[in-house]
């Protein structure tokens, strides 16, 4: 089969396209997805780099999202059986024609979603719903704030928090970006560049601040979060992606009542697997009702892979980049 490899750590010129790996057997509880589709997050340039919490051995595949179709089921697999379409969020390896998965990680794809789709996903919106609704428990009504608002994540959360019944106030930077993000769902938006994070989050709330923030970003934006901040407030910190990893002053949280929370999709995965399948049925229910639609900005074949890696490395992306893998036509989604 053929696969992306990591044969060496570093940036995306270390990836090599091999054409003569050899067929993965799936485990007892495995399932092997043959991959239509993969999505590309900035988690995978840290872990060609070796920077990324989880470090397979040397060569391994990238890739934390797969889309197609299931190819084989390991012998204690009885929920799934060949040509069923799934998508799953893997520990590595999408970025080739066949991956194994763990059972509890697959996920039927509802009719109405195609294979592109799926593989812009599992961790955009997994990630979006599990800061909002199982870590910040916000609630319809609520002053919910996204920072990072035009990444693939940022823009999955305003979605998830407008389905939810939230007010969505977006922080971004550009006239372009900030479109994007109104044209996603958000009520309002804030160019951080121009504009006084802190007093526009006040301004757009009536002074109350913001019951929930959701941010990936970290640094001066955290800090800009902290002084805007509702009574009672949430802040769901889910990155770092602004460079600085920021230290939180504790008597800033004792005064307001506020609570920062620590947020990684992948040890719902693992720790509370149930969880994350609740997470998801209402996810594609939301999808099937229109409420959630994937913003893929570029898609490439396997063999441009690495351009994909360097619009991530360059900061070039606003929602996802999509893989196409196998193309031919399996398993169509239902008109």
């Amino acid at each position: 089969m053929r696969a992306l490899l990591c044969q060496e750590y570093g940036g995306p010129e270390c990836l090599v396209l091999s054409g003569d790996q050899e067929l993965p057997l799936p485990g007892d509880e495995e399932i092997r997805i043959a991959v239509h589709a993969a999505g590309m997050n900035f988690s995978d340039n840290l872990i060609i780099q070796n920077r990324y919490q989880e470090k397979p051995p040397l060569p391994f595949s990238p890739g934390f999202e797969a889309a197609g179709v299931v190819d084989a089921v390991g012998k204690n697999v009885s929920d799934f059986k060949p040509g069923d379409r799934v998508l799953s969020q893997t520990s590595h390896g999408a970025f080739a024609e066949f991956v194994l998965a763990d059972r509890k990680h697959v996920f039927p794809l509802p009719d109405s979603m195609d294979f592109e789709t799926a593989a812009a996903f599992p961790i955009a919106y997994g990630s979006a719903y599990g800061a909002l609704r199982l870590m910040g428990a916000l609630q319809t009504g609520e002053n919910l704030v996204v920072h990072g608002a035009t990444g693939g994540v940022g823009l999955a959360a305003i979605e998830v928090g407008k389905a939810i019944g939230a007010k969505v106030i977006a922080t971004a930077s550009g006239e372009e970006k900030l479109a994007l993000a109104l044209a996603t769902g958000a009520d309002a938006v804030i160019d951080y560049k121009h504009e006084d994070i802190k007093e526009r989050i006040r301004q757009l709330t009536d002074g109350k601040g913001a019951d929930v923030i959701f941010d990936p970003v970290g640094g001066d934006t955290f800090d800009a979060s902290l002084r805007s901040i509702a009574w009672n407030g949430r802040i769901i910190i889910i990155g770092f992606a602004g460079g600085r990893v920021q230290q939180i002053p504790a008597n800033h949280l004792l005064v307001k009542n506020v609570s920062c929370l620590g947020f990684y999709w992948g040890s719902f995965l693992q720790h509370a697997p149930d969880q994350v399948a609740t997470a998801f049925s209402k996810l594609f229910d939301w999808h099937k009702e229109g409420k959630l639609t994937p913003h893929i900005s570029a898609r490439f074949p396997l063999e441009q892979a690495i351009e994909g890696f360097q619009m991530l490395q360059e900061r070039r992306v606003t929602g996802k980049i999509v893989l196409t893998i196998q193309t031919e036509i399996q398993g169509k989604p239902k008109p």
